[in-house]
This record gives structure tokens, C-alpha cells and sequence, in this order.
């Protein structure tokens, strides 16, 4: 429940503090007082956007705060956001910038969040209500919100986003299937010549290195031939001539020490130099010349340099590639398989019919309730023997269902009802908008109701109906209402009065609470303008009653 409204410095209002309590609150005040300036600064502290031109004039700052006893419902909330739960404070400063902070409970907070918490604390009913009840999607919302389908409408609407998202990926995938197949071919043929080369990671410097040795085997094989008898076979062989002169050496060093590394070192170059022999032998044992596997190697090499060559690569970036085609491949085969994307798109859109039949079936129960609470209430608004009807018809799927929603009203008894649009007069409409507001408001979760000039267009008798409507309204919820007419001002448990006043140069709008004194002489103004008779006030004091 609202506790307590502080504004600063909003429009024409320089300070004032309202608190509130249960029941039905009413404020009046002369056209142009500021009746409605006090909704539009509760709006926002509730998240509604603002500017610059919200300031009054001169101000630097506009500041609104708003103090809410916390529901049940919002403890939750408060702890997830690790915010105190003992009391609900919404703050709003607006700066002559148009820059914009937002506070909950002294904690730094977006518009966001005080939209969430503001829809389910405060439920507003503006002066033009009966404007859009002419529109086709208000009155669908309208049915949803008296059904209390908010949990539906929140299901079919995550099930339309799916559906539509994997039918435009379809529908995508379909019309570019000939380019998508000649791309997936154009692929494929590359990656079919690169594995019937099957090249190796290493095989390319490898293959260099074979064609190089084989391109020279004889070379090899002479200067390797050559090399061992320099060294060992013939007579003058270094090895003979080594082994010579460290044993001649090794025997010099037993007169003279000194000479021991010398003789150590030629006789590890001896044993180096067989070892060298020795490998040499072994290699030739493995070469030979061998013109076929020359042939082969060449052929291969050539394949390589082809393959490349149609590719515009290097011979050594062709495996890279030949990975790269087949990983793309991959992805295309399975992002593109549109029998998979054909049955994804079948059970989004079974999933969506199911949820759609759901909610429909709950708004034609709906909607008989509603057509019988409206119809229910036009007997007392001056439309004795009419009725009205909420029509629930078939109609394309969308985000908020397959329904066709429509409101449909007859004047009189014996008339056939037709849309509202077309039969409705300007004061039936505003009754009917009236009715509406406050039967869908009786299943309201919210705690707080405000009806701004709702009554605009009713008055005598009807205008009394509504007042005790609101009121009986306001012992399930704590019901605020802007009012011009008397017989509604006389329901209210509470009577604020807003009024306008010269501070210097400047005008300025105020609210007070009224007593009964006060009451009288606020209902006997409204009942007969600026001056006030003992007849008004009789009148006044008549409407009054008890309350």
C-alpha cells in the first residue's frame, strides 16, 4: 500500500507531502489545480521516462519519493536484489538536463527495476481510458487482465519467438537452397582433389628432401667411396698415418708428460675418424641408384606443384586448407539440414497451438464472466436492458495468441450487440470504460488502484453509482481516484483538495487534507462553482452523509 507521496520542485508543485492510508481516497480541486500532476509524479517514481520539462520553473532538480508498505509478493524481489525488506522507498531525481536517478531504498537502481516493482504495486487508470478501449489490442489485454492470464501470455509469447525464429531460419535456409547446394559442391570438389593427394603434414619437406638425395645417388655414392679409402684404403690413408703418429706420440709422453693431451687428443681423432669410416660404410650400404623411385618421387612432387597451383597456395599450406574445407563442410551439413530445421520448426509451432488453445479456452471463460459483470453493472449506469459481450473469435497467430478479441455492446434492451466502436456513444463508452476498469480491478493483485478522471462523462445518479463502486472497490485495495464530480468526492473515505496559489511571481499548486467542514464546502464548490450557498452547502452535507 502507499504510504506517503513527497514531491519537489514537479511542474507547478514546490513541495508537498501527502500521506495515505486504506479505503477510498478522493482529491478535487478547481481545473487546472494539479489534480493530475500528483499521478504523474507517483508514474515516475514507478519508472515512467521524464525530461527536462518536468522542473518547475527555476528549479534545478525535480524529486519525487514514494513510500510503499511491502507486500508479500516483493520480499523476494527485495532479497535478490539484496535490498532492506522492511519498508520500500522509490526516489526519482531529475536534474534541468533531463539526466535522470533512480533510488530504492537509498541503493542506486535503473528504470528497470522500478517498473517491476511498480507493476506490481500500483495499477493506474488514466483519464483516457475509454479512448483506447477502441482498440481491438486493448481490448484483448483487457479480457487477459480480468482472467488473470498474465502467466499465459507470458508462455505464448516465449513459444511465438521460438516458432518465428526457427520458421525464418527455415524459410532462410528453403530459399537459398540452390546456392547453399552449389557452395556445399564447390566445397566438396576441393576437398575431394585434396584427399585424393592425401598430403602429409610433413610430407612436402620430405618429398624435397628424397628427390634431392635420389637426383644425386651417384654423386653420393662416388664422393662417399672416395672419401673411405682417402681415409682407410689406401696406402697413404689418413687413418694409417693417424694411428702412426699417436703411437709415436704416446711413446714420446712417457719421457715427457706434458705431451699426454697431445697424445689423448690424436688418439681420440683416430677413434672419430673410424667412427666417421665406419658410418660412411653404412650409409652406402643404404644408398643406391634408383631411377624408378626417382620417377616416383618426381610424379609426386609434380602432383603436389599442380594441386597448389589450383589452389593459389604453397605446396606447404595445402593440408591447413584440406582441414579448413572439411571443418566448413561440417558446419554447412549441419546448419543447413533442412529436414532437421523442417521438424524443429513442427514442434515449436505444435508447442505454440497447444499453449495458444490453452489460453483460448481460459478467455472464453473469461470473457462470459466479464460480459456478465459489465452487463451487470450498465443496469445500474443508465443503460438500463443493454448488454454487453466479450466475443472471442479465431484469428492469426501472433505474440499474444491465435484470438480475435471483441468488445460488443446494445444501448437497449431488444438490440442486437455490435462492436463498441461502431454503436457506442461518447457517454456510453465512458461508462462502459468505467465498468470495465473497475470489475478487472476488483481481481487486481496489486494493492493499489488509481482511477484518474475516470468518471469523465457521467454525472447525476451515475456519477453517484460510480462513487459507490470505487468505494466498495476500496475495501479490497487501497483505491486512489481524481475526480470532478461530487457525488463521487462525497464516497471517499479520505477527501484531498489540490489548489493553486501566487508565491511571488510564480504559480503554485498545494494539496491539504479536508475535514468535514472542509468536505462540505469542497462538494458544495463542485456542485455549484466559485460561490458557495447555504443551498450547496445543504446539498453538500446531504451527499455526505455519515462518511
Amino acid at each position: 500500500m502507499l504510504r506517503a507521496l513527497h514531491i519537489n520542485d514537479f511542474v507547478i508543485v514546490d513541495h508537498t507531502e501527502v500521506e495515505f492510508g486504506p479505503g477510498f481516497t478522493v482529491f478535487s480541486g478547481e481545473t487546472g489545480a494539479g489534480k493530475s500532476i500528483l499521478i504523474d509524479a507517483l508514474a515516475l517514481a514507478l519508472g515512467e521516462r521524464a525530461d527536462a520539462s518536468v522542473l518547475r520553473e527555476g528549479a534545478t532538480r525535480a524529486e519525487i519519493s514514494a513510500v510503499f508498505d511491502v507486500p508479500d509478493t516483493l520480499t523476494g524481489w527485495l532479497a535478490d536484489h539484496e535490498l532492506d525488506s522492511d519498508s520500500l522507498v522509490l526516489r526519482r531525481l531529475i536534474d534541468s538536463q533531463g539526466r535522470s536517478r533512480s533510488f530504492i531504498n537509498g541503493m542506486p537502481a535503473t528504470l528497470t527495476q522500478l517498473r517491476e516493482l511498480g507493476e506490481q504495486l500500483v495499477d493506474i487508470h488514466g483519464q483516457h481510458a475509454h479512448q483506447s478501449l477502441l482498440k481491438a489490442d486493448s481490448q484483448r489485454d483487457l479480457l487477459d487482465g480480468h482472467g488473470d492470464h498474465s502467466a499465459l501470455r507470458r508462455g505464448i509469447a516465449d513459444a511465438w519467438k521460438a516458432w518465428r525464429d526457427v520458421a525464418r531460419r527455415l524459410e532462410t535456409v528453403e530459399r537459398d537452397a540452390e546456392s547453399l547446394q552449389q557452395e556445399r559442391e564447390r566445397l566438396q570438389w576441393q576437398a575431394d582433389e585434396l584427399d585424393r593427394l592425401a598430403l602429409g603434414a610433413d610430407e612436402w619437406e620430405e618429398l624435397q628432401a628424397e628427390h634431392t638425395r635420389l637426383a644425386h645417388a651417384q654423386s653420393l655414392i662416388d664422393g662417399a667411396s672416395q672419401t673411405i679409402a682417402a681415409l682407410e684404403e689406401d696406402d697413404d690413408a689418413a687413418h694409417t698415418r693417424l694411428a702412426a703418429a699417436s703411437q709415436r706420440i704416446a711413446q714420446l709422453a712417457n719421457h715427457d708428460s706434458a705431451l699426454t693431451p697431445v697424445s689423448e687428443a690424436l688418439e681420440s681423432a683416430r677413434i672419430a675418424l673410424q667412427e666417421a669410416v665406419s658410418d660412411l660404410n653404412s650409409y652406402l650400404a643404404r644408398l643406391e641408384v634408383d631411377p624408378q623411385r626417382l620417377s616416383i618421387v618426381e610424379a609426386r612432387l609434380q602432383a603436389v606443384f599442380e594441386t597448389a597451383r589450383k589452389f593459389r597456395l604453397t605446396p606447404d599450406e595445402l593440408p591447413e586448407r584440406h582441414q579448413t574445407l572439411l571443418a566448413q563442410l561440417d558446419t554447412l551439413k549441419e546448419s543447413e539440414d533442412v529436414q532437421a530445421l523442417r521438424a524443429r520448426a513442427e514442434a515449436a509451432r505444435a508447442a505454440y497451438d497447444a499453449l495458444a488453445k490453452e489460453l483460448s479456452t481460459a478467455r472464453h471463460k473469461a470473457a462470459a464472466s466479464l460480459s456478465r459483470q459489465v452487463t451487470q453493472a450498465m443496469q445500474t449506469l443508465a443503460m438500463s436492458g443493454g448488454k454487453f459481450e466479450a466475443v472471442v473469435q479465431p484469428g492469426e497467430p501472433g505474440v499474444a495468441g491465435a484470438d480475435l478479441v471483441e468488445f460488443r455492446v446494445a444501448g437497449h434492451a431488444g438490440t442486437t450487440p455490435r462492436a463498441l466502436a461502431k454503436v457506442a456513444s461518447g457517454g456510453e463508452l465512458a461508462r462502459i470504460s468505467l465498468a470495465l476498469s473497475v470489475i478487472a480491478s476488483r481481481a487486481a493483485r496489486v494493492p493499489t488502484l488509481i482511477f484518474d478522471e475516470v468518471d469523465t462523462g457521467v454525472g447525476g445518479a451515475v456519477a453517484e453509482v460510480v462513487g459507490r463502486l470505487l468505494r466498495e472497490l476500496g475495501n479490497f485495495h487501497q483505491v486512489l481516484c481524481v475526480t470532478h464530480l461530487p457525488q463521487v468526492a462525497a464516497c471517499g473515505n479520505v477527501h484531498y483538495e489540490v489548489e493553486k496559489r501566487q508565491s511571488g511571481s510564480s504559480t503554485v499548486s498545494g494539496v491539504h487534507l479536508l475535514n468535514r467542514t472542509g468536505r462540505i464546502d469542497e462538494i458544495a464548490r463542485m456542485l455549484g462553482g466559485i460561490e458557495i450557498t447555504a443551498t450547496t452547502r445543504k446539498h453538500a452535507r446531504e451527499m455526505l452523509g455519515n462518511n
